[in-house]
């Protein structure tokens, strides 16, 4: 029985084998006459069951091996680009070339070559196959592309709007306050990942469904409430997406699927349900004339009714609503807590936007804060946004060939690149990259965004925040692509950190009697070792890093 099983196995693996080193072979071929540095891996990056295997299981199993180290475990796996930094970079220039089974991969690490490639639009097309996990309620602004996409551009660009990012300033400071009331009341705190993901939640949902709810930490979360409804089907979709990517939504609709799968079809469904209701109520107060809503959801409808070409379909918009929840939801809350955790290991920064915020705020109370004269005002606060999201961009980006060859210019050398190759802004690499941003491009130094008049009034009214070279800084990408959302995450993100460190700072709680300088270096260390690729980029193990907060 045991030997049958075998030889099926072997009859099932033998021509997969064969067909992807046949495939290596070719994709290697062609890779070589592009004249750009090689590196050759027998996985594709692209394969659903590598992606769910790699670094967990296969990797740390091939270090362990005598042969183990080199190409294969270096840029094999999701995320290697973050360990790696500009260091491929300074070994083979400012382009080359990972060559798989499935597509070769060019990674480009050159700021003018990279406002080449998102001004040509044409010639290096977003590769829309890598996003359509996000197609799940229907077609949006991420998952199309020519006219349907400009459709899409036309109709949620006037969802992002300053009546939005005020609803953003608002909520934010309120619910950045109520969580920082949380945090103070506990000895220590380990949920901070976890908070940052309900603050950014309790955000959106205001903002993108006019659906309030007071803020709860996460030790006092209760799962039977609506709002924990509609947070935990939102969460189990993200925390599942390369799951529901390799199965579908149909497959795991199947009965007398594991349980995991099920609850990830509820989620699917409940999540749907939920924008259904705000969907239709917010449709019938537009059609009586009774909508007061200035949130996402009633601007997509308002827009696509008012749109002389057609507007979006019912599917549309769930589809651009779960994109905003998607891409602006764990975006958002992973840097706030990236940089609530770096802030604990530099006690000069939080004094250096202290400064700032009695400078804008002074003495005023939250409710008095205004999204229109003070957050222009604190820039200090958006550059700690800036310098974290330039060291943890928490998302990748992609381009491609298309069905065509393309001419790409990197410094002196034209290079033709072959159709269907996928072209990455190796945003990591640039983003890090000594000849971009100094000899300590590596260290978290918020101060780098801040320049000065040469002659200010005072010294904090003559700040400005540094615009960096075009293609160096591809947080919210570039061109006409660019996040739609970029303001509206900027505006969170100064709330946050406005409404928590106007009144109060932050510690790593000391381990083992270490001195507070230990507690810093350890917690700053586990930044950097403990992050890695999930879905997004985020602290693997956040709870490691347990925080203390008291009032100044």
């Amino acid at each position: 029985m045991l030997s049958q099983a075998l030889v099926a196995l072997t009859a099932l693996v033998a021509p997969w084998t064969l067909w992807s080193w046949y495939s290596l072979y070719q994709n290697y071929r062609i890779a070589r006459k592009i004249g750009v540095p090689l590196r050759i891996i027998p996985i594709s990056h692209e394969n659903p069951l590598w992606m769910a295997v790699d670094k967990r299981i296969f990797i740390p199993l091939f270090e362990r091996l005598p042969f183990g180290s080199g190409t294969f475990t270096r840029f094999n796996w999701r995320g290697w680009e973050f360990a790696d930094k500009y260091k491929s970079h300074l070994e083979m220039g400012d382009v080359f070339m990972v060559v798989t089974p499935g597509r070769n991969w060019l990674y480009v690490c050159d700021p003018q070559a990279l406002e080449v490639i998102f001004q040509r639009r044409g010639d290096f097309p977003r590769p829309l196959e890598i996003f359509e996990m996000v197609n799940i309620f229907g077609a949006n602004l991420s998952t199309t592309d020519g006219q349907d996409w400009q459709k899409h551009r036309k109709v949620t660009a006037g969802a992002f709007n300053e009546q939005n990012n005020e609803a953003a300033w608002h909520e934010g400071v309120q619910q950045a306050r109520d969580m920082v009331t949380y945090w103070a009341s506990k000895k220590t705190i380990r949920s901070t990942a976890d908070d940052t993901r309900t603050f950014s939640l309790n955000v959106l949902s205001s903002a993108g469904f006019g659906k309030s709810y007071p803020f709860q930490g996460h030790e006092e979360q209760s799962t039977t409430e609506r709002a924990a409804n509609y947070k935990d089907s939102l969460q189990t979709i993200l925390d599942n997406c390369i799951l529901l990517f390799i199965l579908g939504t149909g497959l795991i609709s199947t009965k007398c699927m594991p349980r995991k799968i099920s609850n990830l079809h509820r989620a699917v469904v409940n999540f749907k349900t939920y924008m259904t209701e705000v969907y239709e109520a917010e449709k019938a107060a537009i059609s009586k004339g009774t909508s007061t809503s200035k949130n996402l959801m009633s601007a997509l409808i308002r827009a696509s009714q008012d749109h002389r070409d057609g507007g979006l379909s019912e599917s549309e918009i769930y589809g651009n609503m779960f994109l905003f929840n998607f891409a602006g939801h764990d975006t958002t809350s992973h840097t706030l807590a990236f940089a609530i955790v770096l802030l604990a290991t530099q006690p000069t920064v939080q004094t250096w936007i202290h400064e700032e915020l009695c400078h804008v705020l002074g003495e005023r109370s939250a409710d008095e804060w205004s999204y229109t004269n003070d957050f222009p005002g604190l820039k200090r606060c958006l550059a700690v946004m800036l310098e974290t999201l330039r060291l943890y961009t928490p998302v990748p980006i992609a381009k491609s060939t298309g069905k065509n060859d393309a001419h790409l210019r990197v410094r002196r050398e034209t290079y033709v690149i072959p159709r269907n190759t996928l072209v990455i802004p190796h945003h990591v690499a640039v983003h890090t990259h000594p000849k971009y941003w100094g000899g300590d491009s590596l260290e978290w130094r918020p101060s780098r965004w801040i320049t000065r008049d040469e002659h200010p009034a005072s010294p904090l009214d003559g700040e400005k925040v540094v615009t960096p070279r075009k293609g160096s800084f591809l947080a919210w990408t570039e061109g006409l692509r660019v996040c739609p959302g970029k303001k509206f995450s900027q505006v969170e993100f100064v709330a946050a950190i406005a409404a928590v460190f106007r009144d109060w700072y932050v510690e790593p709680v000391r381990l083992g009697g270490e001195s507070m300088e230990d507690a810093r270096r350890r917690v700053a260390k586990l930044v950097e070792e403990d992050t890695g690729q999930v879905l997004l980029l985020q602290m693997l193990h956040p709870e490691k890093a347990p925080l203390v907060w008291k009032r100044r």
